[in-house]
C-alpha cells in the first residue's frame, strides 16, 4: 500500500508517539500488564488508523470525454439547482459529496481540459453537511474548461475535522480526468457545479468512488 505525501509529517509523528509509548512501557514497567498491554495495543491502533487515512489506492481510470467523474470518494448528500455567485454568477446544478474520515482523501480531476480559475477562501469550520458550509467554510475553488462542453466548477470544502485543504491545480495548467488535483486531510466535502443541461447519473445517498464513478454526463 502506498501512502500519500501529505501524510508524511502526521505519519512520522504517529510512529514517534507509538515508539515512545512502547519504549516507556518496556523500559519502565510500573503498570500492571492488564493496563500496559491495552495501552500498547491502543497506541498501535492509532498508528494503523493514521496509515489508513493516508492510503493511496490503485485505481483503473477509464477516460470518458462525455462523463463528469466523481472528484472524491464519499456519499452524495446534495443534488439541487443553485445560484452560483463566485464565478459563473448564474444557476447551476450542485452535486455535493461528503467524505467521511474513513474515505480516501485524495481529490481527482472530474474532466479533462484546462484550468481557468483557482481561488482559496479562508473561512469557518462548520460541519461539512451544514447548508452554509459551501459559502462560509474554508474552501478552495477550481474551474476547468472542457474543449467542447465548456466549464465546470468544483470546490473543496473544509469541515469541523478537516482543516487542511491542498490544491495543486494552477491556472493555465492541463487537467487530466482521473488525475489527482488535491487533498483534504480527514475528509469533509467536495461540491460540483454543473451546467443545467448536464444529465445527473447519481442519486442522493449513493456512495461514489473518486475517478471511477460517473456523476453526470454532458449533453
Amino acid at each position: 500500500m502506498r501512502l500519500h505525501r501529505e501524510g508524511s509529517t502526521t505519519i512520522l509523528l504517529g510512529i514517534a508517539f507509538v515508539a515512545f509509548v512502547l519504549f516507556a512501557l518496556l523500559k519502565w514497567p510500573v503498570l500492571p500488564l492488564w493496563i500496559s498491554i491495552p495501552i500498547g495495543i491502543v497506541a498501535v491502533l492509532i498508528l494503523l488508523i493514521i496509515l489508513w487515512f493516508f492510503r493511496v489506492p490503485h485505481r483503473e481510470v477509464t477516460m470518458d470525454d462525455s462523463a463528469i467523474m466523481s472528484p472524491c470518494d464519499g456519499k452524495v448528500v446534495v443534488i439541487e439547482e443553485v445560484l452560483e455567485t463566485e464565478y459563473f454568477k448564474d444557476k447551476r446544478i450542485q452535486v455535493s459529496i461528503f467524505m467521511s474520515p474513513l474515505n480516501v482523501h485524495i481529490n481527482y480531476d472530474p474532466i479533462s481540459g484546462t484550468t481557468t480559475y483557482t481561488k482559496y477562501h479562508p473561512g469557518k469550520y462548520l460541519v461539512a453537511w451544514h447548508p452554509k458550509s459551501s459559502t462560509e467554510n474554508e474552501r478552495s475553488t477550481v474551474v476547468t474548461r472542457h474543449s467542447r462542453h465548456g466549464e465546470i466548477l468544483f470546490r473543496q470544502i473544509a469541515g469541523a475535522l478537516a482543516r487542511r485543504i491542498c490544491t495543486y491545480s494552477q491556472v493555465g495548467q492541463p487537467a487530466v480526468q482521473g488525475r489527482e488535483f488535491g487533498f483534504i486531510k480527514f475528509g469533509s466535502r467536495v461540491d460540483l457545479l454543473l451546467p443545467l443541461t448536464a444529465k445527473i447519473e447519481v442519486e442522493l445517498g449513493q456512495k461514489v468512488s473518486g475517478s471511477t464513478s460517473v456523476i453526470a454526463r454532458f449533453v
